[in-house]
Parts: C-alpha cells; sequence; structure tokens
C-alpha cells in the first residue's frame, strides 16, 4: 500500500530507494485515478518487497506533474536508479499490471 510520507523532494524518494519506484500521477477529482487507488493495493500486496509505489497529487505537485510530462490521468511512470523505465497511461486491471511490472523489478 502506498504510504503517506513527507519529502524534501521527489529526487531524493526516485535516488533514495534500492528498489524500483512507481510513481502514481493521480488528482483527487479523478474518477479512473480512484479506481487505480484499489488496483494498486492488491498490485502492492503481490509485489510486496519488490517495489515501492508512491502516490503524487498534481494538484499538491503541478511541477512535478509537469517536470514528468504528465498530460494524463491517471499516469503511472516506473522509476529504477532514479531513472523512469515504463510509463503507462489510464487504468489497467491489477493482473495485467503485474505482468507489466515483473520484468522490470529484476
Amino acid at each position: 500500500m502506498a504510504t503517506k510520507q513527507q519529502f524534501r523532494s521527489f529526487d531524493d524518494i526516485l535516488t533514495g530507494s534500492e528498489l524500483p519506484v512507481l510513481v502514481d500521477f493521480y488528482a483527487t477529482w479523478c474518477g479512473p485515478c480512484q479506481m487505480m487507488a484499489g488496483i494498486l493495493s492488491q498490485v502492492s500486496s503481490q509485489l510486496k518487497g519488490q517495489i515501492k509505489i508512491v502516490k503524487i497529487d498534481t494538484d499538491k505537485y503541478p511541477q512535478i506533474a509537469s517536470q514528468h510530462r504528465i498530460e494524463a490521468l491517471p499516469t503511472l511512470v516506473l522509476f529504477k536508479a532514479g531513472q523512469p523505465i515504463d510509463r503507462i497511461e489510464g487504468v489497467l486491471p491489477a493482473d495485467q499490471l503485474v505482468a507489466r511490472l515483473t520484468p522490470n523489478l529484476r
């Protein structure tokens, strides 16, 4: 499950994690984003210890969204060693998301 935490910079989250980081760019008013919350909870439990999931509210952090060229919500970006390696726009069922992420977790 994604946990709320304060951070000094977004880059600290990405580079400070030994695990790949899946960032969910969302907005509270976005219906599909709300659907992804439950899906990400399932994915988190299936991939426990293999991935870190972080949620970024694009309304609260527009500069981060702009920096990563987020144009559609929800957008998931998988970072490994601080670099983006995969990008998913829209809603994916949990099983498809796990299948897409798994090859990048090794």
